[in-house]
């Protein structure tokens, strides 16, 4: 029996917690609020599987195959083979926990279009799938916790991982509460801590995750993948708080995008493509409204007001709360927004870090979604992803003696920096660097932005290091300089890559390569270091 710590209780976090514990390992879970506001119940539209309840004509293998066209060619096949196999026994597993999966009359799972798809493959709970499957695992969870079988931490914010001789043997945690710092040891460590929403400011994400983790763990030596491939959803629309995302399956439902030349509607991505042009992949639906250089509107209304309530009842339900906008009878304005990163913790195809012993899963672990996520794959990755991870450190016959950690746990604690009166508002360190991202990391870059992304990062860090930080809390005053770290890191692969690849566009370099690799990423006082291998190559 291993002890495994699980930092992050989204989706990803859970499942691996539970399917650990369901594997007979004593399991840890630590999260610094409770999984209910996790990013995960956010996710609206649905999960892919083919199963017998599928589209006529539908396989594993369309599946398969639409996964590597929308990202871009570059995610490994291997390994979407594998999540595509697997998600049929996911969507069982998921109804098994009660999830309860809009269903036809013939009594199947229906499903919904999504962009990018070659069939109708995407099984939801209304426009609630997310809040639907975490509410089901939760319970199941809790349950798991009453037996003893996972020890719930909750008020813990990750600080570092606790590495000692090349291998991790767990992290130091900041009790929020407190204030102070607790080590918590483990045979494996799993970092499912989402994405980077926060570095961009408003994003359609959680204001839960930041990067800081990614950052930290990045300048403790390990590999970072792909960060240059940041999702834009195509539509969104803006709140006082965020973007509020209007799920595709508004468009898998048949919304049809357009603005207005004069009083004419131009239906513009139908008469690029077709009928089905409003279900085009993210990344081409993004660019083509961001091109039209004028207010885009989505409409569902000639649907009718039944059908609207009866599929789309929570967007129906946000957008008038939040916007006061009735989609049965109004057109709803809508603009892209950050919404998903396909890069993060380099991790091999049992989603093992470049660090023995440390394994990441969900969103902040690169590896399904290549160049551009697939519509609804998210749901099905972390799932998978959690499973894979679990059965490799189930497997894994080594054990393990810990080495002295005193050193280790001496030395990140040392790296808290304590705020100063004289110091940059992290505040405005915050703001500073969400709008040099946005400029320089939006939806078309070139050389002359990415640069001055990278200086403006530069003096943004170089600020930091010179007068500390002062922020409202402890956290606020160590996180700054990892999350500019994050940044400055995403800038640099974004410069490195001159091509344009899925998510990723340069104008000044608008052809793919011919060969389809991943970057690699590593720090080390300052130096960036940027090299690039085929997906299905990464091991460690």
């Amino acid at each position: 029996m291993k002890h495994v710590l699980v930092i992050g209780c989204g989706l990803s976090g859970l499942c691996c917690a539970v399917t650990l514990a369901q594997m007979g390992h004593s399991v840890t879970l630590a999260a610094p609020y409770a999984p209910e506001r996790s990013q995960s119940v956010l996710a609206a539209g649905g999960i892919n599987a083919v199963d017998p309840s599928s589209a006529e004509g539908d396989t594993v293998a369309c599946h398969v195959d639409d996964t590597l066209r929308g990202g871009g060619y570059l995610a490994s096949r291997a390994a979407v083979e594998r999540m595509c196999a697997d998600a049929p026994e996911v969507l069982s597993w998921l109804e098994g926990l009660g999830v309860c999966f809009t269903r036809r009359e013939d009594g199947g799972i229906d499903r919904r279009a999504f962009g990018g798809h070659s069939h109708r493959r995407t099984a939801f709970a209304g426009t609630a799938t997310g809040k639907q499957i975490m509410f089901s695992l939760i319970r199941y969870a809790r349950r798991l916790i009453g037996e003893g079988r996972i020890t719930y931490r909750l008020g813990m914010r990750f600080h570092s991982a606790l590495i000692a001789q090349g291998r991790c043997y767990g992290a130091l945690m900041l009790q929020d509460a407190t204030g102070t710092l607790v080590p918590i040891y483990a045979d494996a460590t799993v970092m499912a801590v989402g994405g980077p929403n926060t570095l961009f400011g408003k994003t359609t994400g959680s204001t839960l995750c930041d990067g800081y983790a990614a950052g930290r763990l990045l300048m403790q030596g390990v590999v970072l993948k792909d960060l240059e491939f940041i999702q834009y959803h195509p539509t969104a629309a803006e709140t006082a708080d965020k973007h509020l995302l209007i799920s595709e399956a508004v468009r898998g439902e048949g919304g049809r995008l357009y603005y207005l030349d004069g009083d004419r509607r131009v239906y513009f991505m139908e008469e690029l493509y077709g009928p089905e042009g409003n279900r085009m992949p993210r990344d081409v639906v993004t660019r083509h409204i961001a091109q039209a250089g004028r207010t885009v509107y989505l409409d569902v209304s000639f649907l009718g007001a039944a059908r609207i309530r009866e599929r789309l009842h929570e967007t129906w339900e946000l957008c008038r709360a939040y916007l006061g906008i009735d989609i049965t009878q109004q057109s709803l304005p809508v603009a892209p927004a950050v919404h998903f990163f396909m890069g993060g913790i380099a991790v091999d195809a049992s989603h093992r870090t470049s660090v023995d012993g440390l394994f990441a899963v969900g969103e902040c672990a690169s590896m399904y979604h290549g160049a551009n996520r697939l519509g609804a794959n998210s749901l099905l990755s972390a799932i998978h992803g959690a499973r894979v991870a679990s059965q490799a450190m189930d497997q894994d016959p080594r054990s393990f003696v810990p080495p002295d950690l005193t050193e280790a746990i001496r030395h990140a604690r040392a790296a808290i920096e304590t705020p100063t009166a004289n110091g940059c508002s992290a505040q405005a360190i915050d703001r500073a660097l969400a709008a040099c991202l946005r400029t320089s990391l939006g939806i078309v870059r070139d050389e002359r932005t990415l640069a001055e992304g990278v200086s403006q990062v530069d003096a943004l860090l170089a600020q930091v290091r010179a007068s500390g930080v002062r922020g409202t809390t402890v956290y606020e005053s160590y996180r700054t300089q990892a999350r500019l770290v994050l940044a400055r890191a995403m800038l640099t692969c974004a410069q490195a890559r001159r091509e344009t690849r899925g998510a990723h566009v340069r104008a000044d370099h608008p052809a793919a390569h011919e060969d389809a690799v991943s970057s690699l990423l590593t720090y080390d006082a300052g130096a960036y270091t940027v090299w690039y291998r085929k997906e299905d190559a990464i091991c460690w």
